[in-house]
């Protein structure tokens, strides 16, 4: 009589620059092979520490630990999207490769959910029972206010405590479906998943116990911040608006407050005539635009060097397309259509907006 087959376990370790942590990471979770078929699977964005050249010698070791090294793409949610559609477990735990989520924790969380009827059992740093040392005080109010409109802009799953945890397990049967409609230029992958499975999934919680980095630097900035507003702004608009498009028209937005801030410097100030001072203001507004967006809106494609000029000089002439597209439509709707200026100009600014949009996502940014 054979023996009953040992549930196979897949761990994603998403990394960038990471290399002092994935052997103790590995050594770490080197018990649970005792009690599941363990796969190790790291997720390397092309890593300039030689993270990926730490993981293969592991790999030599131990015929259970794997490399996806990505070039050319990165991200965090990329990461571990890409880590959960090629794991190939019975039960795929995502975690941090930093040390704040502790190995033994992953045993707890495959336990609890092969135990209930859950799809998805989140580590939670906000759970009653959970020790978050790992957190500043700045971070924990931070999260704490994050969490709190993610809990409004979820409704179904308003039973939670941690929306923007990074340890989570689950079932890859039931969510993967929902894994593979992640939107990828999002930076926290587990409020994508919760949002769009709409309350399909059975998820649970357990308490985390959050520790300090063993080495290297957090990965929190403005971006990361930027992201997670326009994924909750997506969310509350019900996604039907693609959310690179709402963070484009929120930069936008802010080339507004710039273009009458330089044309009334220029003017009062400089005493430049009305042309040559909207001239001033339009292509440093543009230009602004376009450097915000290439690290806020098109992050996961951002241009540098070289690449980055080039794709100035492209935004400008979009631009200046665009513009031109906003008089003629404006005008031809003004006279033909409905002698209402605020419509006229209201067709002309979203014809405008959309060029400009898709315009500069594939001419510049090389994005659909």
């Amino acid at each position: 009589m054979t023996a009953p087959r040992q549930q196979r376990l897949s761990i994603v370790l998403p990394t960038y620059n990471e290399k002092l942590n994935v052997s103790p990471i590995v050594e770490q979770l080197l018990p649970l092979g005792e009690d599941y078929d363990l796969e190790i699977l790291f997720v390397d964005d092309d890593s300039t520490d030689g993270t990926a050249d730490a993981v293969v010698a592991l790999a030599h070791r131990y015929p259970f630990v794997r490399l996806i090294r990505r070039v050319g793409r990165f991200g965090l949610s990329s990461a571990i999207k890409e880590g959960v559609l090629n794991a190939t477990g019975d039960v795929v735990v995502v975690m941090d490769s930093d040390g704040q989520h502790q190995p033994v924790a992953v045993a707890t969380a495959v336990q609890n959910l092969l135990s209930t009827n859950a799809d998805l059992l989140i580590g939670s740093r906000f759970h009653e029972h959970a020790d978050i040392r790992g957190l500043s005080a700045k971070r924990e109010r931070n999260s704490t206010w994050a969490n709190n409109v993610a809990r409004f802009s979820l409704p179904r799953y308003r039973q939670l405590t941690d929306y923007m945890s990074g340890f989570f397990a689950l079932r890859p049967q039931k969510c993967l479906p929902f894994v593979r409609q992640v939107d990828v230029s999002g930076f926290k992958f587990l409020y994508e998943l919760l949002a769009i499975s709409h309350g399909q999934l059975q998820v649970a919680e357990i308490p985390l116990q959050f520790q300090p980095r063993i080495s290297g630097e957090s990965k929190l900035n403005l971006a990361v911040i930027w992201d997670l507003g326009i994924s909750i702004l997506h969310t509350l608009l019900r996604r039907s608006v693609p959310r690179r498009a709402l963070s484009f028209a929120l930069v936008g937005s802010s080339g507004i407050v710039t273009h009458l801030l330089l044309f009334s410097l220029a003017t009062n100030l400089l005493s430049f005539s009305f042309e040559h001072a909207q001239i001033l203001a339009v292509v440093c507004a543009a230009s602004t635009n376009f450097l915000i967006n290439n690290v806020l809106t098109f992050r996961s494609q951002q241009l540098k060097g070289k690449a980055l000029l080039v794709g100035l000089v492209r935004f400008l002439i979009v631009t200046s397309l665009g513009m031109i597209a906003n008089v003629g439509v404006s005008s031809a709707f003004y006279h033909n259509v409905s002698d209402q200026p605020l419509f006229a100009l209201l067709s002309g600014i979203a014809v405008d907006f959309v060029w400009k949009y898709a315009a500069s996502s594939r001419f510049v940014w090389n994005t659909p």
